[in-house]
């Protein structure tokens, strides 16, 4: 059994920063007559960085109200959001249990943490894991497999894979403020749809948000109307390079142009795939004249380190 401890979630949320949005200068958005910037979400915490803090937030001040130390979530390999809720549960003073989808890679766990820079950062912070067969990962939201996990760990406050659930939609919601109200368009990078949908109700009657999702699928949709009633969103699935944490080397080439051009880091499985989107898009005049454009960074860059090891191991140039 876990030894309870305090936990304080103001360690880390007390204070936010505000976040800067950096504009994008091209001659193609010029010639264009439109413009974009980017809402810098990725400078909210180096660790707990973008919509992974935004998500978090209220879920750890409600596991705080119901006097619950330990946090369990679920996830893959390189996950975003099992770093940064081991991240958050360091500096919070929370345990923290992930349940990590492939048995095999707790088999020999020293191993998969020398390979695996999101594991690493995870267990460093003190993450307790928890590895099971991807069979098993199917049922995480079974009744049953939820009694187990309370027979083996005890008492816990339970966080979604993707961490999105209606307390993150709350923080995600606060992404959008008084000085995002001028734009027209916000643009947002889509996994569990946790994040677009609280900047769905975040936004602005004149605006429009544009998501474009990292995976193939035609359930996402469903997914966002569970958290929002508003109208003024939609999906573009063109960009997705074939599903989840896959990419070419069309996109990892765009990324490091990206980043020569504009001295900004995007990864190859959420914000690449959506300014590559953007950038399309823009190409081919689907926006009008003088449209005023908001990309929203959603961090995620953490796991840069292992998508590289991939790429080095296949002979493919990485990101730099």
């Amino acid at each position: 059994m876990i030894e309870p401890i305090m936990a304080n979630p103001e360690l880390l949320f007390s204070s936010e920063n505000q976040i800067s949005i950096q504009q994008i200068d091209d001659p193609m958005f010029q010639s264009n007559n439109v413009f974009v910037s980017i809402l810098r979400e990725d400078l909210l915490h180096k660790e707990v960085s973008g919509n992974k803090f935004r998500k978090l937030k209220y879920n750890l001040i409600e596991a705080t109200k119901q006097h619950k130390n330990t946090l369990l979530t679920y996830g893959g390999a390189f996950s975003n959001h099992i770093a940064a809720t081991a991240k958050a549960g360091q500096i919070c003073g929370y345990n923290t249990i992930g349940i990590i989808r492939g048995e095999e890679l707790g088999i020999d766990l020293n191993k998969t943490l020398q390979q695996n820079a999101t594991l690493r950062l995870a267990y460093d912070c003190g993450m307790r894991f928890y590895f099971v067969s991807r069979s098993d990962y199917r049922e995480k939201n079974s009744a049953s497999f939820r009694e187990s996990l309370k027979q083996k760990f005890g008492d816990f406050y339970e966080i979604p894979e993707g961490g999105t659930n209606h307390l993150a939609v709350k923080g995600c919601a606060e992404i959008l403020n008084e000085n995002t109200a001028e734009y027209d368009y916000i643009m947002c990078p889509v996994g569990t749809g946790g994040t677009i949908a609280g900047i769905i109700n975040g936004s602005l009657p004149h605006q429009k948000v544009i998501g474009f999702p990292a995976l193939k699928g035609d359930f996402l949709d469903n997914e966002i109307k569970k958290y929002t009633q508003k109208q003024n969103w939609e999906l573009i699935k063109d960009y997705n390079f074939g599903g989840y944490a896959k990419f070419n080397s069309e996109l990892i080439s765009f990324i490091n142009n990206f980043k020569v051009n504009h001295k900004i880091q995007l990864d190859p499985i959420y914000t690449g795939k959506m300014m590559y989107g953007l950038i399309d898009l823009i190409s081919n005049s689907y926006f009008s004249k003088n449209t005023r454009i908001l990309a929203v960074h959603t961090g995620g860059l953490q796991g840069i380190a292992g998508i590289n090891n991939r790429l080095q191991k296949a002979g493919k140039p990485t990101i730099k």
